[in-house]
């Protein structure tokens, strides 16, 4: 893709955020789309492509009374909206379609007009992995995680941390579902779920949403907001199975999709002014870190700990709170973008002053997929 070609001229998340119990799933997904073009200042009958995951884009399309040019419904976990970004990118770049609309939207606590979720017997996690007992993501993720920390010698005092200092971001945002500051003690004494993972080292389960609206650069002086420009992008895949992962210490789809993304954008590390990465759980941050490149192996715990993330920090991370303190109704991705489409167009709750370029960077499933977006404010 060639550099700031495309931007984001419409984001927003759903009208309320956490616990919904009166809104539908599919009622959700509208919410945040009529918000997003709300901010871009369009309706339905100026969207031409459309983009989700978990639930169909025809049927959003067909909700929203849009009929596209182009279609994506790339499902690969919580990433997926990453791989959107990416791919409307491409589309509108190759004149497929011009202005693109990427929802997501999960009733992921009330479960009103949710999908059933459900492992398939057939598929390759239900014969090898769902007989041993490997059945939710606590109990799958903690395979990976507790080789990472024998190895490079991570403790259970660096994976509370994580969740500190995101605790930190979320106090500064008021949307945020959890405020109050927390310990590492706090963390350490919270309800045990799978070792090493204490409940505050556990994502949320809440209900929400979100959406994105892409254009090309050269229309996006048009639209009211401010334009994110996507500098570069990335994409890559590994296992459906967190037992076959190649090292249980490092993601190999990380590391595919951040240099990509890297190299799309012509980017060294020292020009990012602010980061997001996904957090499901306290480790993935680490994993992120490291196989993107900001850390040396073994070396993120004590970056972390060292408050170079916190904030005030050099490299400011998961500023919205993350998905350990903001929100996670189940695929997190969108609301990565969300914060980095904020801190580039200047007003987000904890903002980073002088930000100019951003990377959201997203896992699917147990480090079965990524994706990774690079954002810049600065014109074409």
């Amino acid at each position: 893709m060639k550099q700031k070609t495309v931007a984001v001229v419409g984001a927003a998340e759903t009208t309320e955020m956490g616990k919904i119990p009166n809104t539908s799933q599919l009622m959700l997904h509208a919410d945040a789309a009529l918000n997003a073009m709300r901010d871009a200042g369009l309706t339905a009958k100026d969207i031409d492509g459309i983009a989700t995951a978990g639930d169909s884009p025809v049927e959003i399309a067909q909700y929203l009374g849009i009929t596209p040019t182009w279609v994506d419904g790339t499902s690969v976990g919580g990433c997926s909206f990453m791989l959107h970004v990416r791919h409307a990118a491409a589309a509108i770049n190759e004149g497929l379609c011009k202005t693109v609309l990427i929802t997501h939207a999960e009733s992921g606590r009330s479960r009103v007009g949710a999908r059933k979720f459900g492992r398939d017997p057939a598929s390759q996690m239900g014969q090898f992995e769902v007989p041993y007992g490997v059945t939710s993501p606590p109990t799958m993720f903690t395979i990976p995680v507790l080789r990472y920390m024998k190895e490079v010698g991570v403790t259970k005092e660096d994976l509370a941390m994580v969740a500190v200092v995101q605790r930190e971001w979320a106090s500064k945002n008021p949307r945020a579902s959890f405020h109050d500051l927390i310990t590492v003690d706090d963390v350490l004494n919270s309800k045990m779920i799978a070792w090493p993972f204490r409940l505050l080292m556990c994502c949320l389960v809440t209900d929400g949403g979100g959406a994105l609206i892409l254009t090309s650069a050269d229309r996006a002086k048009d639209f009211p907001q401010k334009p994110v420009y996507i500098l570069g992008t990335g994409e890559s895949c590994e296992t459906p199975m967190v037992s076959q992962m190649e090292d249980f210490t490092t993601s190999k789809a990380f590391r595919v999709s951040g240099k990509k993304a890297f190299d799309e954008a012509g980017i060294k590390h020292s020009d990012v002014d602010h980061l997001m990465i996904y957090d499901a759980f306290a480790h993935l941050p680490l994993y992120g870190l490291e196989d993107l490149g900001f850390c040396r192996r073994g070396e993120a715990a004590a970056f972390i700990r060292e408050r170079n993330t916190a904030p005030g920090g050099k490299l400011p991370l998961n500023t919205n709170g993350g998905g350990l303190s903001y929100m996670h109704s189940g695929m997190y991705g969108m609301y990565a973008l969300q914060e980095s489409v904020r801190q580039m167009r200047g007003i987000a709750p904890a903002q980073v002053p002088g930000a100019k370029i951003s990377i959201a960077h997203g896992v699917g499933g147990m480090f079965a997929a990524s994706g990774t977006i690079v954002f810049s404010n600065e014109k074409p």
